[in-house]
């Protein structure tokens, strides 16, 4: 069969149907900036109670988080390799998020890593924990999560991500002249709770918005 030549409104009328799948198929529901945000702010406030009590030691809960983290990305890997999880269809903005979250997650990791190693190589010449160090580290990872919810935020069109990138460089910005560590465990859970948790709650709500109009659509 010969095929049909569109004309300029098809062709319009078929981009637009392309873009639109492309917006439903990457709509977030939230749901992994609300879980992170909150270990984040948990781990960030718990040190603060901490620091009081004495429960444990200082970064007991941050090291709580690590294993928690190590545990979700056990998880994650296992149902997408072992158990074959399904997959819904690539889209050129999923890939871009996809890569650019490996990016995150290794500098993220890099991060951490050259903060322990730093610190005892600090512990071990000078036989003090230099907590200016540690706290300059929390500042480059207040950085890092801006820069990650700003990319996230301009690749979806969310503004919510993109204004919270912004008050989180804010944030991170401050911490970095900040010489008290429990000020910085402050910084580090409002810098979350204005880049995760606040958009990532306004993204779950507006998910579920979309989805309940799409159902009254599609009922229609």
């Amino acid at each position: 069969m010969e095929e049909k030549q569109l004309n300029e409104t098809e062709s319009l009328s078929l981009i637009q149907q392309m873009i639109g799948m492309a917006k439903k198929e990457q709509r977030d529901d939230g749901r992994g900036w609300i879980l992170w945000g909150w270990l984040l702010f948990l781990a960030s406030l718990l040190t603060v109670l901490n620091l009081h009590t004495r429960w444990f030691n200082t970064f007991f809960f941050w090291n709580a988080f690590g294993v928690a983290t190590l545990l979700v990305f056990g998880y994650e890997l296992a149902t997408k390799y072992i158990f074959k999880r399904t997959e819904r269809v690539k889209t050129y903005t999923g890939d871009l998020l996809s890569r650019l979250n490996a990016g995150f997650t290794i500098s993220l990791v890099f991060i951490i890593v050259a903060l322990n190693v730093g610190t005892r190589i600090i512990i071990k010449k000078y036989g003090v924990q230099d907590m200016t160090f540690v706290n300059t580290g929390f500042a480059l990872l207040i950085n890092l999560y801006a820069f990650w919810i700003l990319v996230y935020g301009t690749a979806l069109n969310f503004r919510p991500s993109v204004i919270g990138a912004y008050v989180t460089w804010v944030i991170g910005f401050a911490a970095l002249f900040v010489q008290d560590f429990e000020m910085v465990m402050i910084l580090q859970a409002l810098a979350v709770l204005a880049g995760y948790i606040i958009p990532g709650h306004l993204a779950n709500r507006e998910f579920h918005k979309e989805r309940r109009a799409d159902k009254a659509v599609e009922r229609v």
